[in-house]
């Protein structure tokens, strides 16, 4: 039977998890989906739904736990989203969303169960200290079963990587915005709300690949700790089959 290291775990799926899971939050039926429950234009369906885990808070800890986004936008986005019906409902209707959108472009997705069983193992499994959003994420019902459930898990191990490596850029030396400038470059700063003349960060590379290895190595340890050899192996391949889908 075929097996696969953790490592190697690491490289073959947490692109696709990422990607996969930046698909459904922007794409434009989300958004849709958000102004018909009352979520006007712009991100508020976006930080209301995403943070509203965290229960009813003050948009400092929002800036807190995701990171990398302009603290003003992120007050201005909460705020207006978590007025619409509290940061707990936006949360519930943001995961409906997710479920809509699975409906809609992952219908019929092969061995949606088994993915689900397996990406559920991590997600069980994994440590959660120092990963609030995570945390948060992983006490979500979840949704019946099929690929509702599996875009679902999918969306919480995005966060368990995006934890892990925002805490990873804190300790490797980067504030928020260079940690951006030195992983996505200008474009991405601009999109998180970054507004003011961008510095230059060509000296600071050094402490993102740094950042970037050691959330690797957690990602890694996580993947070790809660599935078999052969586990990651089927892991990574119906991962694949995943991204194939939904990324072309």
């Amino acid at each position: 039977m075929t097996q696969l290291s953790a490592a190697d775990t690491v490289v073959a799926v947490d692109r696709t998890i990422h990607d996969v899971g930046s698909a459904w939050m922007l794409d434009k039926e989300t958004a849709v989906r958000g102004a018909e429950l009352g979520f006007d234009k712009g991100l508020p369906f976006y930080f209301a739904g995403r943070g509203g885990v965290l229960g009813d808070v003050d948009a400092d800890v929002i800036c807190a736990a995701m990171g990398y986004w302009h603290p003003g936008m992120v007050r201005k986005m909460w705020d207006r989203g978590v007025a619409v019906a509290g940061a707990k409902e936006a949360s519930r209707r943001y995961m409906v969303a997710c479920a809509q959108w699975a409906d809609s472009h992952l219908a019929g997705l092969e061995h949606a169960d088994r993915l689900a069983e397996l990406a559920g193992k991590i997600v069980s499994g994994a440590d959660v200290g120092g990963l609030s959003l995570f945390a948060g994420w992983r006490t979500a019902p979840l949704a019946d079963g099929g690929p509702a459930r599996v875009l679902q898990l999918i969306h919480v191990l995005r966060e368990w990587r995006g934890a892990m490596h925002l805490a990873a850029t804190t300790a490797a030396g980067l504030r928020p915005l260079e940690a951006i400038l030195t992983n996505e470059g200008t474009d991405q700063a601009r999109f998180f709300g970054w507004r003011d003349e961008l510095p230059d960060c060509s000296h600071l590379v050094d402490r993102q690949a740094r950042a970037q290895e050691m959330t690797d190595q957690q990602a890694a340890a996580g993947y070790e700790a809660t599935l078999t050899a052969e586990e990651r192996a089927e892991f990574a391949e119906l991962m694949a089959g995943l991204g194939k889908r939904v990324l072309g």
